[in-house]
């Protein structure tokens, strides 16, 4: 029979783990290295270097994600479980687990699109009814005796409108009425200022201002409540709504009577009429902080290309992977050190309860409880034996009594003695005419004998 021949394969590349992993990290940054991911954020943990790991899920997939510190410094809002959001970053894989992991460079919470759809249907709404036509627009006074602020008493709005006032109108008088302006109560409390300042008896204001700094959409949505845009259309007193950042616009904006893209804008606004120097003064120094914005602008644009070159990118890759290895191993630390710590802990414990045993305080107590048992138990001997002793010597007293021999004198019997004093058991000693004594039961006789007989 033929034996059948082996075919052996042919060479073959075999990879080692970290070299397949750094080709396929490598082809991954490559094809996904700017991509947005929707999901909802679950297992989140900040390490203490200000790191944040969290998971990205849907109802069928989940993925690991990581911000570090600079990035996280930058976010406009909190990360928090449970939380939908829209990432950006670029998709990678940490070596030291093989986890496929985003690294995110931006967040953003989902349910801005609500909030932006409410407004738009309101700003409809209202511009139908003509609460936006500009027929309907009040100029501003130009030189305004006193202004209404109605802004938060801490924010940075009212120190920069006071500044701005003083530098350019120094006698001017400011009425400020303190609310709040984001939260749940702040519509209300700029509603009610409003009133205040429409009502009969409120102090007499040629101008108001009404506004806050920049924020998010969510920060900024009380100026675009539907009562505060319809107070500041029944306000008698001219309005300028000073709301936000620059690019930001709100409900109020379009209600009042004037809009100031900033806080320190409406300050300007308000006594724009001091003077063509004033005015020129302030065009230079917006023209100024938009060229300084265009320079930042274009350096940060810079920055950013070489922030995305290959090779810092690596470099940058090995310190985030290393800083997160170290926040694996300081979290692995801890759990050993808590571990050990714990043998001592419950040693300490089992010898305090045993010097707790051995106190000398608790062994002389006991000592001295027995001490005073015995010292009972001795006393209750003694007393038996007491009570033993005085009915034993009762007794021999009755005894003794009932043998007495003067209890027979008692019956009538009498005691013979000799001259010596001997008791006489017979008439044998005496011979006639001696001396004898006879004892009665109530005294002594003398006598003498006469005769003997039997």
């Amino acid at each position: 029979m033929e034996q059948a021949s082996l075919a052996f394969p042919a060479a073959r590349k075999v990879w080692t783990v970290a070299a397949l992993l750094a080709s396929l990290k490598q082809g991954l940054e490559r094809e996904y290295f700017d991509v947005w991911i929707e999901g909802e954020i679950s297992n989140f943990h900040q390490a203490a270097s200000k790191h944040c790991y969290f998971t990205l899920k849907d109802g069928q997939a989940q993925l690991r994600a990581a911000v570090f510190a600079p990035q996280a410094r930058r976010l406009n809002c909190k990360l928090r479980d449970g939380m939908q959001v829209r990432v950006r970053g670029r998709v990678s894989i940490y070596e030291a687990r093989g986890d496929l992991q985003c690294y995110v460079e931006w967040v953003e919470p989902l349910g801005r699109g609500a909030l932006q759809a409410a407004f738009e249907a309101l700003k409809i709404k209202l511009g139908d009814e003509g609460l936006f036509a500009s027929e309907r627009k009040r100029p501003l006074p130009k030189l305004p005796r006193r202004i209404g602020l109605i802004t938060s008493a801490r924010g940075a709005a009212v120190a920069d409108i006071l500044q701005i006032l003083r530098r350019r109108f120094a006698n001017i008088s400011v009425l400020l009425y303190p609310v709040a302006v984001q939260g749940e109560a702040a519509a209300g409390e700029i509603r009610a200022a409003l009133e205040y300042f429409a009502g009969e008896n409120a102090p007499s204001v040629d101008v108001l201002i009404v506004g806050r700094g920049g924020g998010s959409i969510e920060d900024l949505w009380p100026f675009n409540d539907e009562g505060v845009a319809r107070a500041l259309a029944r306000s008698p007193i001219p309005t300028i709504s000073a709301v936000g950042h620059e690019t930001d616009f709100s409900i109020a904006d379009f209600v009042a009577d004037v809009r100031a893209p900033t806080p320190s804008a409406a300050a300007e606004l308000v006594v724009a009429s001091r003077g063509e120097m004033e005015r020129h003064q302030s065009a230079l120094r917006r023209h100024l902080q938009q060229a300084v914005r265009m320079a930042l602008l274009q350096r940060r644009s810079q920055l950013d290309r070489l922030a995305r070159h290959r090779a810092l990118g690596r470099v940058r890759d090995r310190a985030r992977q290393c800083g997160q290895r170290l926040d694996e191993l300081s979290r692995s630390l801890e759990s050993i050190a808590r571990r050990r710590l714990q043998l001592p802990h419950r040693r300490l414990a089992a010898a305090g309860a045993g010097l707790a045993r051995l106190d000398p305080g608790r062994r002389l107590a006991a000592a001295q409880a027995r001490l005073a048992a015995r010292r009972e138990h001795l006393a209750q001997v003694a007393r038996e034996q007491l009570a033993l002793r005085r009915h034993r010597l009762e007794h021999l007293a009755a005894l003794l009594g009932e043998r007495n021999p003067l209890r027979l004198l008692e019956r009538g019997y009498a005691l013979v003695y000799d001259a010596q004093g001997a008791l006489a058991t017979s008439p044998d000693p005496f011979a006639p005419g001696d001396p004898l004594r006879i004892r009665f039961a109530q005294g002594w006789l003398d006598a003498e004998a006469k005769r003997r007989g039997r």
